[in-house]
């Protein structure tokens, strides 16, 4: 207490310093879709959209640990059959639907199958969610995709066979292969620039942007078509770092770009179980989500990450994570450090190019 004021004049002071807390309006959550008091919102760059700040990958990797029987990765043929399996089905229901509970307002998918599982699930509450996707299959990764026109007609293809009139980010996958050919490459980012375009125009798609594995390239499309790049992913784990110069971070905070972090536990190799709940690694391996997520969320210029999540723990865990002290303390920032280590040793065949991720 300051020795020049009595202690009437502090009771006032503190009274009126309540008074004038009490006075403050609250901020207006009307509009941010599934609102819930215990999630943080992010705005999702200059879209208008205020998003949760862990969202939901469409991946279901590891499924078998809770779907006995289960057999599909979530891209091999098997899916096929596993998404008219209404046992299957429920259980991705029961997810998606907690994590709307929850506070989690965008889903993304990026393999046929994942889009035409949660778009049946999402039937007759298609508001309730932003959906986000790319028919990956039906992109510039293959050269017969690689012209505006052809580009518009499989999204357009796309949307009638999910049963939707529109995607809220329609998210162009760009090859993930080098492109060596100046001309190709400008053909590539001339077809997706302009298929986007039409889409937006013709209301198919609320907002637009591109997934990439070059982080060079997807600088560059940021830097030159701000425009289109409304929305961005790329992978960002747990051991991913911002260089300190020369980075796509630069670029994204200068033109204001909306940022999904993809791969943010290195497609599972950040964990030692197996996801299910009764593994002797289950609480270890929950940490370690929520010190990634924690520190993911460090990066102020991503928006959210959005993790696979195959049950509700791990939905729980996600959102506890949101809940907790944002920065790691030394001994949390060795921890994660070590499992970082771990995790760029374990990554399995056909996600070395993870490495490639290491600084950003």
């Amino acid at each position: 207490m300051n020795r020049n004021m009595n202690r009437r004049e502090f009771a006032a002071g503190a009274l009126a310093a309540s008074a004038a807390a009490a006075a403050t309006p609250r901020p207006n959550t009307s509009g941010i879709l599934n609102y819930n008091s215990r999630m943080e919102y992010r705005p999702l760059g200059q879209t208008g959209l205020m998003v949760s700040a862990v969202c939901m990958g469409g991946h279901w990797k590891r499924l078998g640990t809770v779907i006995p029987g289960f057999k599909g990765a979530g891209y091999s043929k098997e899916d096929d059959r596993n998404i008219l399996d209404p046992v299957f089905l429920k259980a991705r229901d029961e997810v998606l639907s907690y994590a709307m509970e929850m506070g989690i307002n965008y889903i993304d998918a990026c393999s046929p199958h994942e889009i035409l599982t949660y778009s049946k699930i999402l039937k007759g509450r298609r508001g309730k969610i932003y959906f986000g996707f790319s028919w990956h299959t039906r992109e510039p990764r293959y050269p017969e995709y690689r012209n505006a026109k052809r580009l518009l007609a499989a999204y357009e293809q796309s949307l009638k066979e999910a049963g939707l009139e529109y995607a809220d980010l329609w998210r162009i996958s760009l090859p993930m292969e080098g492109i060596s050919d100046f001309g190709e490459l400008l053909r590539v980012e001339e077809a997706t620039v302009e298929a986007l375009d039409k889409a937006k125009q013709q209301g198919k798609a609320r907002f637009t942007g591109v997934s990439s594995h070059n982080r060079i390239w997807l600088r560059s499309m940021i830097n030159q078509y701000t425009k289109q790049m409304e929305v961005v992913l790329f992978p960002y784990t747990a051991s991913s770092k911002e260089l300190p110069g020369d980075s796509i971070f630069d670029a994204i905070r200068e033109k204001k770009t909306g940022v999904f972090g993809i791969k943010p536990f290195a497609d599972n190799s950040l964990f030692s179980g197996d996801s299910s709940l009764n593994s002797p690694h289950a609480a270890e391996d929950d940490r370690k989500a929520r010190l990634a997520i924690r520190y993911i969320l460090g990066n102020d210029a991503i928006t959210a990450p959005i993790p696979g999540l195959v049950n509700k723990h791990q939905v729980d865990n996600v959102a506890a994570a949101v809940a907790e002290r944002r920065k790691l303390d030394r001994r949390e920032k060795a921890e994660l450090g070590q499992a970082g280590r771990r995790m760029w040793a374990n990554l399995r065949p056909g996600y070395e190019w993870l490495r490639n991720w290491e600084y950003v």
